[in-house]
């Protein structure tokens, strides 16, 4: 059945194709043989763009063997150079010698006899049995395996970098291949992720580059977006190779530490209990009933000493604050039911309502701000 959604962000791929191939080769892998003439016949290949993430991409199937890397036997000289000075240019920059490293469809160990020999302690996964043990045949670090779900574990791991060459534009659930390899990281570890550049192929309207082992046609942003979904914080891309390919350098997002929340929270909450507990009890109102003040009274484990909440938004007035249940009242509230304190807590417009109470009441009352750093008290009555 023909492909709906876009397999990155989820978004419908529109009934209409941007291109439609007919006849075209089935598998870039499959060459018939004489007895396979008489049935052999080509497929039809539609290219559709992503509604939702822009990613251009096929509507069909992988091909059979899609979870095996298949590369040319041998390099040249030419690449065989480019990718010992990339990958030693790479190692030295993220300080990776000796380290451990995963090529993510390491094949018959064509780019890992090369990270080897940078100095990366090299480890490879690959999905053809035949392929590892010719990795294992030639000195290389190689397991079984193909990673397809986020929670997949490679033996050896956890590593401190990683490679994945022009393997994910075959991979028809690539979010999960990407979660999955993440998984395997350690914390900050970095990576190389390439694939075809579509931006060049589009330049140079190289129509005979859509093949149907392919599913995924990245440019740069969409590339970006691809890996940033999926746990990554995309450093570099570059085009390289003749521009050929799009070379993308990421490092494994860490998680956000937001601890110092509960110590600001456990900190402000002192100050306002320390405050309020200078007042007879329940002489002490808010002024301010905004979300951010609403939530510092439940916070704080004040809503029992305090009186009332002030707040000149009439929609407000009659209610009472969730979860502390505080009537909240008009201004009007602090001549006809006064108190010995306010504490005023309305964000940006505080100094504007110090200056309300000031004009208003005089000096019946004392006086604290509630500011970024903490309590203000404004140590004496206005």
């Amino acid at each position: 059945m023909p492909i709906t959604k876009c397999r990155v962000c989820g978004s419908n791929l529109g009934n209409e194709s941007l291109l439609q191939y007919r006849n075209m080769p089935k598998a870039a892998q499959f060459m018939p043989g004489l007895e396979d003439l008489a049935k052999e016949k080509g497929v039809d290949l539609d290219v559709y763009q992503c509604s939702g993430c822009g990613l251009i991409q096929l509507n069909s199937e992988p091909v059979p063997y899609f979870r095996e890397v298949v590369r040319a036997s041998s390099f040249s000289d030419e690449m065989r150079g480019f990718r010992l000075n990339q990958f030693r240019d790479f190692v030295k920059t993220y300080h990776l010698g000796q380290k451990k490293f995963l090529e993510v469809g390491c094949g018959r160990g064509e780019y890992l006899s090369l990270l080897k020999e940078t100095g990366l302690d090299a480890f490879g996964v690959e999905y053809s049995q035949t392929a590892v043990d010719f990795c294992k045949k030639s000195g290389l670090k190689a397991v079984q395996g193909f990673i397809d779900r986020p929670d997949y574990l490679v033996e050896n791991g956890p590593f401190d970098g990683f490679g994945i060459f022009s393997f994910l534009e075959h991979l028809p659930k690539p979010n999960s291949v990407l979660k999955g390899i993440a998984n395997n990281l350690r914390k900050d570890a970095v990576g190389i992720v390439e694939v075809p550049n579509f931006d060049m192929i589009r330049e140079k309207k190289l129509f005979s580059e859509f093949i149907v082992d392919h599913l995924f046609y990245f440019t740069k942003d969409t590339l970006h977006l691809t890996l940033s979904m999926n746990g990554f914080d995309v450093l570099d891309i570059q085009e390289v190779w003749h521009k050929y390919i799009l070379s993308a350098v990421v490092r494994k997002r860490s998680r956000v530490t937001i601890s110092e929340f509960i110590v600001t929270q456990q900190h402000l909450s002192r100050e306002l209990n320390d405050f309020i507990n200078q007042f007879p009890e329940k002489q002490v109102a808010v002024w301010g009933a905004s979300h951010q003040a609403l939530a510092i009274l439940s916070l704080a484990g004040i809503g029992e000493k305090i009186r009332y909440v002030v707040d000149s938004a009439v929609f407000k007035q009659g209610k009472y604050t969730p979860a502390t249940h505080i009537p909240i009242v008009a201004p009007d509230k602090l001549n006809k039911d006064p108190v010995k304190a306010v504490i005023v807590m309305a964000a940006s417009y505080t100094d504007e309502v110090a200056g309300i109470v000031k004009e208003r009441y005089g000096n019946r009352m004392t006086v604290a701000i509630l500011r970024d750093g903490g309590l203000e008290n404004l140590n004496y009555c206005i």
